[in-house]
């Protein structure tokens, strides 16, 4: 480890956490880990239209962890005490990167989750050099629990 977190970076870094237990952030992270299965623009559409409560769980996951790794990002929040203790963040991106390209392009917004999908890839080199294997198990169970999912709806 480099450095310490400094004081206002652990403090920050509390913040964040808590808002992550606020009833309804609580509930949207619950709905969207257990029904964000999307792999299309359209798919995506389809589970959580606009204007809709699974559409409003989507923007506030989405916003929650895009703002959350913008204090990362710019240095706000101690990176190596997040990735060690907020890892959900990067499941998140798991679950909409292959959808990000074609919302970008739909949106003409290049830099759409931007926050999100930079902090994700650090994640992945920190986690395989920490403990190699990790991201692919991780990977493995979430493709195992997308089958799953599409199972039940057919």
């Amino acid at each position: 480890m480099a450095t310490k977190p400094t004081n206002e970076q652990a403090q920050l870094h509390l913040q964040v956490y808590d808002l992550r237990r606020e009833a309804r952030l609580r509930q949207a992270r619950d709905w969207f880990q257990q029904n964000y299965r999307a792999e299309t623009f359209d798919e995506a559409n389809r589970i959580a239209p606009p204007g809709t409560e699974q559409g409003a769980s989507v923007g506030m996951v989405l916003g929650y962890w895009e703002q959350a790794c913008a204090l990362l990002n710019y240095g706000l929040l101690h990176e190596e005490l997040f990735f060690e203790t907020s890892g959900e963040f990067f499941g998140i991106y798991e679950q909409v990167k292959q959808v990000l390209p074609e919302f970008r392009q739909k949106f003409g917004d290049q830099y759409m989750l931007k926050n999100l999908e930079k902090a994700a890839l650090r994640f992945e080199k920190w986690a395989n050099k920490r403990n190699p294997g990790s991201i692919g198990k991780m990977r493995e169970f979430m493709k195992q629990e997308r089958s799953k999912t599409k199972s039940a709806k057919a």
